[in-house]
């Protein structure tokens, strides 16, 4: 890092404005008694705010206010290349970012512009003493290189038109609004998105079609004789040490009736479903991570109702149910439902403190 020292020429005495001292008597609350010294540099950046540069007069004022030695407030600004140690232009000091992708999108311009139209080196007063530049190290916006700094403001995007008329917005006090000159929002893609923009990513639609590209063809299983028409009885909660049942092998949807039909699942997968819940108590289906009352309350109209009537499904009965969902078509397979309740069944609660998934 290149030697910094204070300007030869300093003003005779420095004060914070009324509003600015009752700011930085705020920032000094903050810390602990005896510990005042740590806010040593946002109340150097309050007075950089108000003068334009860290004067002597200022290195001593802060340091008597923050009970402190004056060499480490000078230690402090002579560090931080954010403190000007000589005076700036009165109506703007410009910061070009000199670095790789800026110097590639015409940073070179920009400078050159500096130069001619401000002064002729960093750090010097244009002759109206209203501008002055330097060049510095990557402002972080390199995807909208190049750019420049004007006190908080970032001016990106920039074109040697574009600079210069930012230039003529500073001296006639309207500057152009901060962010990209070439209107564009943000770093968004000047073009537009071009990927990741079919909406059907996001609602759920699309998980697990790859199935339907599987290349190894699996026979679905023979539909069994439908039984005799009784009230279902009551079935015992599984034990709190009982293992799912094996799951048998699951057959492939494949595309066999165009790709809109690639993924509907047959009735023959259609799981065994109840008229009510058993002994009118069912479980509280909301424990499943991802359900919420109305999903419970579909739920409820298909005739699920117990945890242990989900964890004895095998994928396709949890497919066949998933494409009766509706809006919420894809929570089932995404949440993985059968494994959270297989635990659920149990007994097995998630934790009260929040944010436990199931699974």
């Amino acid at each position: 890092m290149s030697v910094r020292r204070l300007h030869p020429e300093q003003p005779e005495s420095f004060a914070f404005t009324e509003d600015n001292a009752a700011y930085v008597r705020k920032v000094i609350a903050r810390y602990p008694e005896g510990r005042q010294a740590s806010a040593v540099i946002p109340v150097l950046m309050v007075a950089q705010d108000q003068e334009g540069w860290i004067t002597q007069p200022c290195i001593e004022a802060v340091a008597r206010l923050l009970d402190m030695p004056e060499i480490r407030v000078l230690e402090v600004a002579t560090f931080y290349t954010q403190f000007q140690l000589s005076p700036v232009g009165r109506k703007a000091h410009i910061q070009v970012c000199g670095t790789t992708p800026c110097r590639l999108r015409g940073a070179g311009d920009i400078i050159a512009i500096c130069k001619n139209r401000l002064a002729a080196h960093p750090f010097e007063l244009s002759e109206d003493g209203a501008f002055s530049w330097e060049e510095v190290e990557c402002a972080g916006a390199c995807v909208n290189a190049p750019m420049v700094t004007v006190g908080k403001d970032t001016y990106e995007d920039l074109t040697a038109e574009t600079f210069n008329a930012l230039i003529d917005g500073l001296a006639a006090g309207n500057p152009p609004p901060p962010g990209p000159q070439n209107g564009r929002f943000f770093s968004a893609p000047e073009g537009g998105d071009t990927a990741l923009t079919d909406l059907a990513l996001y609602d759920g639609s699309v998980i697990g079609k790859y199935r339907a590209f599987d290349r190894e063809e699996l026979t679905p299983a023979p539909a069994a004789a439908p039984a005799p028409a009784a009230a279902p009885a009551p079935a015992a909660a599984p034990a709190a040490d009982a293992k799912p049942a094996a799951e048998k092998p699951i057959p492939k949807v494949v595309e066999a009736q165009g790709q809109a039909d690639a993924e509907k699942v047959p009735d023959q997968y259609k799981p065994t479903l109840l008229e009510a819940a058993r002994d009118g108590r069912p479980d509280d289906l909301k424990l499943i991570w991802g359900v919420g009352s109305k999903l419970e309350e579909l739920l409820h109209k298909l005739g699920v109702y117990h945890f242990d009537q989900i964890a004895g499904w095998n994928e396709m009965n949890l497919r066949w149910v998933d494409q009766h969902l509706g809006s919420f078509r894809g929570r089932a397979l995404r949440d993985k439902w059968i494994d959270q309740c297989a635990k659920l069944s149990t007994g097995w609660r998630p934790s009260d403190k929040g944010g436990d998934k199931p699974v």
